[in-house]
């Protein structure tokens, strides 16, 4: 590579993750314990499921899973969002899906920094799920216009990396010297600082009106609070925790255990208590603690369509109706139990969910359609090829998130009085004004990956393009 050569964005994606990896390791050491234990029972998984190791490799995915991590950040104001986006767009990470989390009792809207393309996601899917605080939601009129002021003075980016986000966009992209530069200095961002803002009296005020809005407005920036690698066994995970010294979240958020994993399945440790110091009379400040950083596992199964979607959002609501998790997670069995037995109506094979249209599927030809179609035997749509076995479906592995998985995970970790009423609608309009841009939809991405795969096999075949 020459010095003037451009360094491709997924390669400064790789480079961004491992570091952010590495200062959070230093940071929150039950992490460095946490990928211990997803590695050990990744491990022990494919080891006993020969065809689930089979299916990830002839799919290309299971170099990705060691270093498939996901991030999460709160931001205070809407140029923060904006400067965050072309900050992602450097390592070819773009806004996918629109999420309204005050509904679920948390005073913000967010989105999720991703790759897009299937070459993309198999180097390095790295995530950032976003979030922008509404100060809208705050009651009380003096503290909203405080949370306005104290953010208004603050800057999360530093100079060298707003240059080099210019840099990028004039130039279509970084040199090896710049993108090790945009690294290190896009990585302050998100790093931790144990000096507030704000006083102890005003911290407290924010705190009060939901712990989130003091996680976000009283600091430095939007300090990383958790990094989630992925799992292959999510159960075993959690049941393990604690072996590790790790203390579980009650219940593991998303769909219950099944055959054939769908959407997304999260599970965290409790946030600690970390030593932090108010700006005060003393030149160190009045000390404190505050509870943010977490540590979170996820398990991905396949993504759903829209009729899918449609058919997990009425199961889900209707066990969340029937029994609400209480702050202590006492009644955790009678909650799982409930989502186990409401469940039984999502079809658990990759059969019925594909013929009947509730998830996305990856086709390919197989030996014998390619023997087949130079013999000129084939019929002509993509199920019919499936069940003569000269095309094979493989799950479309959901890259996403679920906006009640995500609330559910920060509740638990802001702690049990967390719970807001917001009588509010999402405004994606606004969110996207603050943004500069549109968010992908991410079902017409599982669709259109779904489609391209469904061309290429008809492609190899010699057939003209169908539908699935």
């Amino acid at each position: 590579m020459s010095a003037d050569a451009l360094v491709h964005p997924d390669e400064i994606r790789s480079m961004f993750s491992s570091a952010m990896s590495d200062m959070y390791r230093a940071e929150v050491p039950q992490y460095g314990t946490l990928l211990e234990l997803v590695a050990d029972i990744n491990n022990e998984t494919l080891k006993a499921d020969h065809a689930l190791h089979d299916s990830l490799t002839g799919n290309d995915e299971l170099d990705r899973l060691d270093v498939e991590r996901h991030g999460a950040i709160r931001l205070g104001k809407p140029e923060e969002l904006f400067t965050m986006r072309r900050l992602f767009a450097v390592m070819g990470m773009h806004p996918v899906g629109y999420y309204d989390l005050s509904v679920a009792g948390v005073p913000v809207h967010s989105t999720a920094f991703r790759p897009i393309d299937d070459a993309a996601l198999r180097r390095n899917p790295f995530r950032v799920f976003t979030s922008l605080l509404r100060l809208e939601l705050i009651e009380d009129e003096k503290l909203r216009h405080d949370a306005q002021q104290i953010l208004a003075a603050r800057d999360i980016f530093t100079a060298d990396v707003i240059k080099l986000i210019y840099l990028a966009e004039k130039n279509g992209g970084l040199t090896q010297v710049q993108a090790e530069q945009f690294v290190t200095q896009a990585l302050e961002t998100f790093r931790w600082h144990s000096d507030a803002t704000v006083s102890l009296a005003s911290y407290q005020k924010m705190h009060d009106a939901h712990r989130l809005i003091a996680d976000v407005v009283c600091f430095k920036g939007p300090h990383i609070n958790h990094l989630t690698p992925r799992t292959l066994d999510i159960d075993a995970v959690q049941k393990a925790m604690p072996e590790r010294g790790i203390s579980p979240k009650a219940v593991v958020e998303g769909p219950p255990t099944r055959n054939c994993p769908i959407l997304l399945r999260q599970t965290s440790f409790k946030a600690l208590e970390e030593q932090v110091y108010f700006v005060g009379d003393t030149p160190k400040g009045t000390p404190g603690t505050h509870t943010a950083r977490f540590g979170e596992i996820e398990q991905r199964g396949v993504a759903l369509t829209a009729k899918g979607r449609a058919l997990y959002d009425t199961l889900l609501a209707s066990v969340r109706q029937a029994v609400q998790i209480n702050a202590g997670g006492s009644n955790a069995r009678d909650y799982e139990t409930e989502l186990c037995e409401r469940f039984v109506a999502f079809p658990d094979d990759y059969e019925t969910l594909r013929v009947e249209g509730l998830a996305f599927f990856k086709y390919s030809p197989t030996k014998a359609g390619l023997d087949a179609a130079r013999k000129g035997k084939l019929p002509g749509t993509a199920h019919e090829l499936v069940d003569q076995g000269y095309l094979r479906a493989d799950p479309i592995i959901y890259e996403d998130f679920l906006p009640v998985s995500a609330a559910g995970i920060f509740q638990s970790n802001l702690g049990g009085d967390a719970q807001k009423n917001y009588q509010t609608h999402s405004n994606q309009d606004e969110f996207e004004q603050a943004l500069g841009a549109s968010v992908r939809d991410e079902l017409a991405l599982y669709a259109k990956t779904q489609q391209a795969s469904i061309d290429r096999a008809f492609d190899a075949l010699g057939l003209k393009k169908s539908v699935a």
